[in-house]
């Protein structure tokens, strides 16, 4: 990071998080796996790339001094550059869509934050080519403003790399990681730094249900911070040893049992994540040692995940996903519809 008094005050927030045992009921007694909380972070996981993106940007020249950053988001990214913005001393501009939580818009215009929402989602895109689009738009108008680009950003693959560090410092080794995939900069990134030491790793992604980053047909989902309706460049396909969907009902149960046993809890990711690594801690030999990324917390979920009317709506509540996957081979056997586990070739 700079040096300068502000940036220095702020950067050191970002970081050296926590890790949690979680146990049974998801696994037997003596079975687990280790989570990684990024919620410790002032904002979530996403603080890491948009800090490091920024101070990228602005070392190699294409973020002058006080110039716009314009980005499209879904809230956590939007955060993590609302923190930048406020350390480098740029105006923030995020695109986002009604699916927002009102919590996190309003989080954003009280960092300063100028928040525009797109009203209708693009044709064959869906809610993310809508806001692409308009982040396009805006860029047009103002020439000499930087977009972090989030999806296709080389820098947000390698700003994971100290999440990867902090994990080998705690643990000592990492056998299987298992990491959420929405745009890829932390799978990619943690994997890679892993694999300098450990290149064994089994990486897991976790995609949602309606999600096209693995080849399923893209359809609209009640997830958010998960899964895409485009194709992220900063996912590295080839890392993947295996990936596992998983629908809204099922990352539900998990973010609450969660939250009921171990107070450690968050949101769709979180609870999806879990789905997964609670497999792997059941099923991989005693000692096996799985580490789980949990993006964030369960604070801007209080309208959703937590919400029982939000959730009786949507038919989210009292459905516990199997004790086994099922099972494709290649995206194109079946379209799934709840938790489903792919190997990678």
């Amino acid at each position: 990071m700079s040096s300068s008094v502000t940036d220095l005050t702020m950067a050191h927030l970002v970081g050296h998080t926590p890790l949690c045992w979680i146990g049974e009921p998801f696994a037997p007694r003596g079975h687990g796996f280790w989570a990684k909380l990024e919620g410790a972070n002032p904002g979530g996981l996403k603080d890491r790339a948009a800090l490091y993106i920024v101070e990228q940007a602005r070392a190699r020249g294409e973020l002058a001094p006080g110039a716009a950053i314009v980005e499209s988001t879904s809230g956590t990214f939007g955060l993590g550059l609302a923190l930048a913005g406020i350390a480098y001393g740029h105006p923030v501009t995020v695109v986002t869509d009604p699916g927002m939580e009102a919590i996190i818009e309003t989080l954003l215009v009280s960092y300063g934050v100028r928040v525009e929402t797109v009203a209708d989602p693009h044709p064959l895109g869906g809610w993310q080519q809508a806001r692409l689009d308009r982040v396009a738009r805006l860029l047009t108008d103002d020439p000499g403003a930087y977009c972090p680009d989030q999806y296709n950003n080389p820098d947000n693959v390698e700003a994971y790399a100290s999440l990867a560090d902090e994990l080998l410092a705690q643990l000592g080794r990492v056998d299987v990681l298992v990491c959420s995939v929405g745009t890829g900069g932390h799978s990619a990134g943690v994997a890679r730094r892993l694999r300098l030491h450990q290149p064994a790793l089994h990486l897991a992604g976790v995609d949602s249900v309606g999600s096209t980053i693995f080849g399923q047909p893209a359809r609209p989902r009640l997830m958010r911070g998960l899964g895409s309706s485009i194709h992220p460049r900063n996912v590295a396909h080839e890392a993947f040893d295996e990936v596992h969907w998983v629908a809204p009902h099922e990352a539900v149960w998990a973010s609450r049992t969660l939250a009921q046993t171990h107070y450690a809890s968050g949101g769709w990711s979180v609870g999806a994540v879990t789905v997964v690594a609670s497999w792997y801690a059941r099923t991989r030999p005693p000692g096996t040692r799985i580490a789980a990324i949990f993006p964030d917390g369960p604070a801007r979920y209080y309208t959703t995940v937590f919400d029982d009317a939000y959730c009786v709506e949507h038919g989210l509540l009292d459905r516990p996903p199997a004790d086994e996957p099922d099972e494709i081979k290649h995206p194109g056997e079946a379209e799934v519809t709840q938790w489903t586990r792919m190997v990678m070739c």
